[in-house]
Formats: structure tokens, C-alpha cells, sequence
């Protein structure tokens, strides 16, 4: 970096990188700018005008504080450091303008606007405006755009800040947003009236600064001052999204993201902040009981005794699904193990070696990325498995890293270099000479459909062994949120989950939706939602989902994270760990622990790393034994970004953008 500059920001001395610009510089020196048009994570527009401040000694106007650096600023007569003044007369006089522009068309629909209580334009108004307006006009009025099921749009608002225009662009990656006109003519739209084609297009309602793009589902529902925020973590993948969770009195109104650098930075994909409407359909709340093929109503204490019964002196497996909180995993453990029963959480097959944890999680942190010279992807698609990490790796290509691909061609948001889609690519790949890139950063993404193979194990030792070469780092994708967590704490059987549940009298199955038991085993079914689980189950004990409970979460880079509970669980559904508890009492064998600190400290005991929340572990390498590769193609994980798990599928507005997405892929294309 280069050497820190002097200038003087409100009679306050400060030293920063002359790189800054001056609205940056004043933000480090405690002093608040307002900004429409501005947004850290986007290119400069420098089109609202509302950040004007004042440069002692340059120009007799005020400047644009977000598109001029302190390197711009000329030192004082004498060689004094420059003079920014952001509260002088002239800087009041020049905002009270721009606001009086701003509000020129814009409708007055403050008491009605979905915005309102959370609407920059209103607080800027009331801190930088007037309290009158000298237009008489009429206002002009736009046509709104239909943008889809997720964002409603009121285009009157408009103050043409392109927050939206540059964050599908340059973030998102989808070139359909723009203006047209000019002056009193100029609007926002999209090109043809098209929709956004995004997995991100919900972000662009938490950047408008007004209320032209607001939240269809949530439109009308709530005002913010009636909610009850919580901030947790998102579990629809494995990125450990910071989410908030806004809730009214027992139901979930909508899930915002919260910022956080080394993860989501401060976006969201639309699963992740449009399920909430999942969390109200098909729930499970009351035990069942199958009797003569029928499900039928249960008591707690019933279901408990018959669970026991059926368990006991029984050859028991427990399985573990993609939502499980690390607590509820590791009581499920010891109530098996005390059974002398087996554990398994690698219910889609993957082949992931038990206790090596540079090969099921890697060594390369989320915000490595950020930083490639070259992204090596095998066996995935960051797009519909991650859709915040397929905006790192973008910003990273933007920035000149070339991005390489093994396995199915996709229509990811940069280019890349299609180098095979089969083993024989991997095996060609891994016999290049890479010397040339010892000297520059390099990731490798391997996805879990690279895994699932029969020889998932040689697939990974073959990607290890490229990491070796390359001198990259290796970042294992996982789609489960809860697969980390339940590895750290060993919830694994030799031989994966064919060896599992081969020969089992009673399956335990903690939430695991997406895996189809063969006929013969007694099921006992804790969950959320009616899924696929619930109708394959003897007994059903029903669970919290995951806004419903606090836990830890492991995400896909080795990350502990804390979820806390945002609401309670409905009917008679209970917290997973305490079920499980008040069932190994009932079995005469009683967990050691009485509450969910007791348990988080006898987890974080056996497994320290798992107390160092937010934290991201160094994992020591250890290259596992090559092996022969097969000959089949790469088959990513997930062909259906909306629906992977029983929250998801309960949702109709996931149902939709499903729908949505199968109607993009078949539409016909015309002739050349």
C-alpha cells in the first residue's frame, strides 16, 4: 500500500491511503455522508450528487466526494495538508438542492410506500432537506417492470441511483438491466422487458434506496417496526450465509442478509432469502405412529415408548440429514454408539475420508478467492450450489483470474476454460507441467458430484494431488450445511451409507429427505416437514427447523457459526437435541447432559476447534493414496437450485422459480 497522506477532514487531522476516495475518508474519520448512488461493493457512478462536500482551495463548487481520491487533492499554498469540510454553508445549500431534485417526481407515497420506516430517501429528506418544495408541476409517472415473482416494482420512485443496473451487472453477471431516455424520459428497465435470469436478483431490493424495487412476497405483510430481528446463519447451502431473520410474533416475514467479509460479504441467493414461506406449509407438529400402514396422531410419551421399544437390543443406524445443527448430530451419535449402533451423515454417497480434514473441507478460505490468479472448478457448478461463491469467483475473473473447468459444461456468470468433462480430463489435467504456477495464488473447487462415484476416493486423491502441484489451495464445495460439522465429530460408518444401512433393523433417520430406504427396516422419522423421510417412517417425532432452534453450523470452508432461535416450532415439535435426549431417558440409558450448554460443552471438549466461533482453522495437509479412476463423465450435485432440501420444496414460491428455471432451459431457440 502506499504511503499514508495527511488531510484535514472538519478542522480533524487524519492520515489515509491516497487510493481512497474522499467519501471513504471521511467515513474512516467517524463522519457520516450521505449517498444514493454510492455503494462500496459497486463501481462509481457518481450520478445522485447527494455526497457533495467541500475542498478548501480547489474549485468554487462543491465536488462529488465518492469519485475523487485524496490523491487528487492539492496541498495549501504552504504545503499544508488539504481541507475537506463536509458541514459548511455551501455543502448544506448544495444538498438541500440535490434532495430538492430528487423529490421533484418522486410520489409522495410515504404512508403507503412498503419502504417506509426503512427508506434512505425518507431519512435523508429529514436530515439534509427543506421542509418545503417550490414545484407545482405535475409529476411524470413510469410504467412499472415486471421483474418476477420476488421483486415488485414501483419505477415513479425511481431516482436513477443504478444501484440495481450496476449489481446484475457487474456482480450478478447478467447483462439485462439499463436506461433509457434522457432527462424527464430517462427510466430503468430491462432490455425487451426481459426477466433477470439470477439466482442474486433479491439483492437489488436491499441496494434500491428508495421504494421503486421492494419484496413481493413480504409487500404489505409487516412494518419494520413491528418485527423482532435475529441474526443467525442460512442453511439452504453450505456457505453459512449471515443472514437476519425478521419475525411477527410466530411467523418468519422475510430474511435479510447481514455483512460479513470473510463469507457473504453482504449478499444472499433468492433460496436462501426467499424459503421463509417453506417454514409455514407441511410442517410436522405432533408424533405419529404407524399402525396397519396408517399414520395416525400420537402422544409425546407414546412415540417416545415406541421408539425405545422398537430400538432396544436392535442393530440400529442413525442417519443423519443436510439440516442437522452439530448439537443434535452429536447427541444422536452417543444415543446410537450407547446402542452399539453406527452413525452416518454421507448419505448422498460422497466418498469423504473420515479424520482427514484437508480432504473433506481443504485448506483455502471463501475469501481466497477474492485473491486467484487461476480457479481450477472439478465436478461442480457454483452457480446453482453456491450462488454467493459463483459472485466471488466472477469478482475474481473480473479482476484477471482465469477460471478453468472439469465436468459439465454450465452457464456460469464468466468465462472459463472447458478442459474436459470426464475422468480422462482430470487425468490429463493432473499430468500437465505447472511449475509457472508456484509463484501465483490458484484455488481448487471440487463439487460433490465428483465424489458420489464409486470412485469418489481416487477423484479426490487425483484433485489433492493437482492441488500439490499447482501450489494451490483446496477448497472442498459441500450442498449440505450440515455435512462439516457432522465429519468434525465423526458421524461416519466404514463403508459410507451403503455399509450403513445394509443389515439394519432400525434406521434413525435425522432429517435426511434426500435418501430413499429400501423396504424391511423399522424408520424412525425427526423432522420439520412432511418430506420424503416422514413417509417412508414407522414413528415420527417431530423437530424444529433451523429459524427454530440454535446450534452450530460448519460451512464449507470449516467455519463454526452460531444459528440462534428466531421462533419456536409449531404444534408439539420440539428442539432435535431435547427429543433425542428425553428418548435415551426413556430408554433407561440418559444422555449426560440436561440442557443445550451442557451439551455445547461437552461438544466443544471433544472437539475444541468447534468453540472458536467464526474462526477458520488451519487444516494440516495429508494427501490421501491415488488410486485408478474410472472412466465416467462428471455429474454436478444439484440439477435444481430451488428445491434440494424439505424446506425448499415445501415452499410454492420455490416451486415456481423452479417451474420458472425448467421453462428457461426447454423454451426454443430460433433458427440461424
Amino acid at each position: 500500500m502506499s504511503q499514508l497522506r495527511k488531510i484535514i477532514i472538519d478542522g480533524n487531522e487524519v492520515e489515509v491511503p491516497p487510493e481512497m476516495t474522499l467519501i471513504q475518508a471521511c467515513e474512516d474519520a467517524g463522519i457520516e455522508i450521505p449517498r444514493f448512488c454510492y455503494h462500496e461493493r459497486l463501481s462509481i457512478a457518481g450520478n445522485c450528487r447527494m455526497c457533495l462536500v467541500e475542498v478548501v482551495g480547489g474549485p468554487p463548487k462543491p465536488a462529488a466526494s465518492c469519485a475523487m481520491q485524496v490523491k487528487d487533492l492539492r496541498p495549501g499554498p504552504e504545503g499544508q495538508p488539504p481541507v475537506i469540510r463536509t458541514n459548511s454553508p455551501m455543502v448544506k445549500k448544495a444538498r438541500e438542492g440535490v434532495m430538492e431534485f430528487l423529490l421533484i417526481n418522486h410520489p409522495l407515497d410515504c404512508p403507503i410506500c412498503d419502504q417506509g420506516g426503512e427508506c434512505d430517501l425518507q431519512d435523508q429528506a429529514m436530515a439534509y432537506g427543506v421542509d418545503f418544495s417550490r414545484y407545482r408541476e405535475p409529476k411524470r409517472a413510469v410504467e412499472d417492470l415486471q421483474l418476477g415473482p420476488l421483486v415488485e416494482t414501483h419505477m415513479t420512485r425511481c431516482i436513477s441511483c443504478t444501484r440495481c443496473v450496476r449489481f446484475t451487472t457487474e456482480v450478478a453477471g447478467v447483462q439485462v438491466m439499463g436506461q433509457t431516455g434522457r432527462g424527464e424520459d430517462a427510466e430503468i428497465t430491462t432490455y425487451l422487458g426481459a426477466l433477470i435470469e439470477s439466482e442474486m436478483v433479491g439483492n437489488i431490493v436491499d441496494l434500491c434506496p428508495v421504494g421503486a424495487l421492494v419484496s413481493k412476497p413480504y409487500s404489505f405483510t409487516a412494518r419494520p417496526w413491528e418485527l423482532t430481528k435475529t441474526e443467525t446463519i442460512d442453511v439452504m447451502d453450505a456457505l453459512g450465509s449471515n443472514i437476519r431473520v425478521d419475525t411477527k410474533g410466530r411467523e418468519v416475514m422475510r430474511i435479510l442478509p447481514r455483512n460479513h467479509d470473510g463469507v457473504n460479504e453482504e449478499w444472499l441467493s433468492d433460496r436462501s432469502r426467499y424459503v421463509w414461506d417453506g417454514l409455514r406449509r407441511q410442517r410436522l407438529d405432533r408424533p405419529y405412529i404407524r399402525d396397519n400402514g396408517k399414520l395416525r396422531p400420537a402422544s409425546w410419551p407414546e412415540a417416545l415408548s415406541a421408539a425405545s421399544a422398537a430400538m432396544k437390543g436392535k442393530k440400529v443406524t442413525g442417519l443423519i440429514g443436510d439440516l442437522v445443527s452439530v448439537e443434535a448430530a452429536y447427541a444422536l451419535k452417543l444415543l446410537i454408539e450407547g446402542q452399539c449402533g453406527t452413525v452416518e451423515c454421507r448419505t448422498d454417497g460422497a466418498h469423504l475420508p473420515t479424520g482427514n480434514r484437508s480432504a473433506y473441507v481443504g485448506t483455502a478460505a471463501i475469501e481466497d478467492i477474492d485473491h486467484a490468479d487461476k480457479v481450477l472448478l472439478i465436478g461442480t457448478n457454483p452457480r446453482l450450489e453456491a450462488p454467493v461463491l459463483n459472485a466471488r469467483i466472477r469478482k475474481a475473473w473480473l479482476n484477471g483470474a482465469d477460471v478453468v473447468l472439469v465436468g459439465e459444461a454450465a452457464a456460469l456468470t464468466y468465462d472459463y476454460e472447458h478442459f474436459g468433462t470426464d475422468r480422462a480430463a482430470l487425468e490429463k489435467l493432473a499430468g500437465l507441467d505447472m511449475s509457472d504456477l508456484a509463484e501465483k495464488e490458484c484455488v481448487v473447487i471440487v463439487g460433490q458430484g465428483a465424489l458420489r462415484e464409486a470412485d469418489g476416493a481416487a477423484v479426490l486423491a487425483k484433485v489433492q494431488e493437482i492441488t500439490e502441484k499447482s501450489s494451490a489451495k483446496l477448497l472442498v464445495l459441500h450442498i449440505a450445511a450440515a455435512r462439516v460439522g457432522a465429519m468434525d465429530i465423526d458421524c461416519t460408518t466404514e463403508g459410507g451409507i451403503k455399509a450403513a444401512v445394509e443389515g439394519a433393523e432400525v434406521i434413525y433417520n435425522l432429517g435426511a429427505d434426500e435418501i430413499d430406504i429400501a423396504p424391511g427396516a423399522f424408520v424412525i422419522y425427526q423432522g420439520s416437514h412432511g418430506d420424503r423421510g416422514a413417509h417412508r417412517a414407522d414413528i415420527i417425532l417431530p423437530g424444529s427447523a433451523y429459524t427454530e432452534e440454535p446450534g452450530l453450523f460448519v460451512n464449507t470452508e470449516g467455519r463454526p457459526q452460531l444459528a440462534l432461535r428466531a421462533g419456536f416450532a409449531p404444534g408439539e415439535a420440539k428442539e432435535n437435541w431435547a427429543i433425542l435426549r428425553a428418548l435415551s431417558g426413556e430408554m433407561g440409558a440418559a444422555l449426560p447432559f440436561d440442557s443445550l450448554s451442557a451439551l455445547r460443552n461437552q461438544l466443544t471438549e471433544a472437539f475444541p476447534h468447534l468453540g472458536e466461533i467464526d474462526q477458520v482453522p488451519e487444516n494440516a495437509w495429508q494427501p490421501m493414496e491415488n488410486a485408478p479412476l474410472g472412466k465416467a463423465d462428471f455429474r454436478n450435485a444439484l440439477a435444481d437450485h430451488y428445491l434440494p432440501n424439505p424446506i425448499a420444496r415445501a415452499s410454492s414460491l420455490m416451486a415456481e422459480l423452479s417451474a420458472m428455471a425448467k421453462a428457461r432451459k426447454s423454451r426454443p431457440l430460433a433458427a440461424e
